[in-house]
């Protein structure tokens, strides 16, 4: 009987994708999947001459593999995978190797590689990113912890990923659950960057009056010099989909509730625990939240009715200055994701080798941008960088681009045009670059109730005063 080099379990969407371009790259490649219909249909869709082969079962799918077997599971996070994962451990063998491409929480990772050790298997986890189309023809791939198994497995990998330069856009990201830290944190810049994006739309259609047909200019401008991205491609044409349902464009029915799966709010909760400040990702994740909330909102903006908006008096000038202000909020975005990928190396004991991380997310990933090829030369220089924004040449396109964004800012406040996103990045780097910060009364005021104590610029040690009530 012909055996097969790479297992799929779970045929949707990403999971069909992701097995036909590991077909396509020369791996006979087996399929499995409780919904029969996917099994059946697997075909369809392969490249002529591959080798393709759906299974009815879990024991079909099992046997049709070569030994190591080498079994990738692209399933929902959560209990789907503990499911499979019991179901189809007591049929392999030792030295088999499981790799979970879901987006799964760090800690249910660890858990289940623990669990598959005292069973002499193999567990993997392993972010994956490039949504559809980057899963068929070429993603960014962020495999992480048992470096037996990754090395197995990595002349496959390497040939699926997306290309930049002609190196793959995949790499080993760390010990343990690595892979799905880093591939969280990814996510969370996503919504970040989104949500930036989003309201710099917002201030073009209401402050400068700019229609769709004139949005999609504007965006097409922007991906064609500094800022081009994945994320802004996509907008640009968001701009241009007309309704097939109504007269006019898509963009304009669609009802401004944002969905939400989870790792937004993973991100903001990991960095909490440990102890990393990335404002500009919580402020995305509550904006989504605070989307959902449309009935009062709708009340809401009547009872506080909007003054009129007073349009700037240079339209050109105002596109550039906002353009720069989304360009400077998204690098600061990044670097509070990636300031949070140290601490997490230091608090998990990952090593995360940060110039790597940004270098497989110049291609085929969500948040691909030319701006990381930036972040690329500064961790080749300095890969100890705490914060990216101490770089030397960030620092210059920072300095050059802070006005806009301060006067963007000022624009969406004085006008009362929601802009969560950019306030929040500005005050994150306001904050982080004073050297004084007033937290001396917090711990003054902590000390005078709780007795918290404090420390002093002038000598060492940790002090507690009996505070005076003048009041007395």
């Amino acid at each position: 009987m012909e055996k097969y080099n790479y297992g799929v379990i779970g045929l949707g969407v990403m999971g069909r994708n992701l097995l036909y371009n590991i077909a396509d790259n020369g791996f006979s490649t087996a399929g499995f999947d409780l919904d029969e219909e996917k099994v059946k249909e697997l075909h369809h869709g392969a490249t002529p001459g591959t080798q393709v082969k759906g299974t009815a079962s879990l024991e079909d799918f099992v046997s049709a593999l070569e030994s190591p077997r080498k079994i990738i599971l692209m399933v929902p996070a959560g209990k789907p995978v503990d499911a499979v994962l019991e179901n189809i451990t007591p049929l392999l063998s030792p030295k088999d190797i499981v790799v979970d491409a879901g987006n799964s929480y760090f800690k249910d990772t660890d858990r289940r590689i623990a669990d598959l050790a005292s069973k002499n298997l193999h567990f993997m986890g392993m972010g994956v990113s490039g949504g559809e189309q980057g899963a068929r023809r070429g993603p960014s791939i962020m495999p992480g912890g048992d470096l037996e198994a990754f090395n197995l497995i990595k002349p496959m990998l390497e040939l699926i990923a997306a290309k930049v330069n002609g190196e793959a856009c995949t790499a080993y990201m760390g010990k343990g659950s690595a892979g799905n830290y880093v591939k969280m944190v990814h996510n969370g810049i996503e919504y970040a960057i989104m949500q930036l994006i989003s309201e710099a739309y917002d201030l073009l259609r209401k402050g400068a009056n700019l229609n769709n047909d004139q949005l999609y200019e504007v965006f097409k401008k922007w991906n064609e010099g500094e800022m081009n991205s994945f994320l802004i491609e996509i907008t640009k044409d968001i701009f241009k989909q007309k309704d097939d349902l109504a007269d006019g464009f898509l963009v304009d029915q669609i009802l401004d509730k944002a969905g939400a799966k989870g790792t937004g709010k993973w991100t903001s909760e990991q960095a909490m625990e440990i102890g990393v400040s990335i404002p500009t990702i919580d402020i995305a994740v509550t904006s989504r939240i605070l989307s959902a909330y449309k009935e009062e909102r709708m009340k809401a903006s009547q009872l506080y009715a909007n003054e009129e908006i007073i349009n700037p008096e240079n339209t050109e000038l105002f596109i550039k200055e906002v353009g720069d202000a989304l360009y400077l909020a998204t690098l600061i975005s990044y670097a509070q994701g990636l300031a949070l990928l140290v601490k997490a190396s230091e608090e998990y004991q990952f090593e995360i080798p940060l110039k790597d991380v940004v270098k497989i997310w110049r291609g085929g990933c969500i948040i691909r941008s030319v701006l990381l090829e930036k972040f690329y030369s500064a961790y080749t220089q300095t890969p100890e960088l705490s914060n990216i924004l101490l770089n030397q040449e960030i620092s210059e396109i920072v300095q050059s681009k802070i006005k806009s964004l301060r006067k963007t800012a000022a624009f969406a406040v004085s006008n009362r045009i929601p802009s969560l996103g950019l306030q929040t990045t500005l005050g994150y780097f306001d904050a982080y670059t004073t050297e004084s910060l007033p937290v001396n009364l917090i711990q003054a005021q902590r000390d005078y109730f709780g007795a918290h104590t404090y420390q002093r610029v002038d000598r060492e040690g940790v002090f507690h005063t009996s505070w005076q009530n003048v009041n007395n």
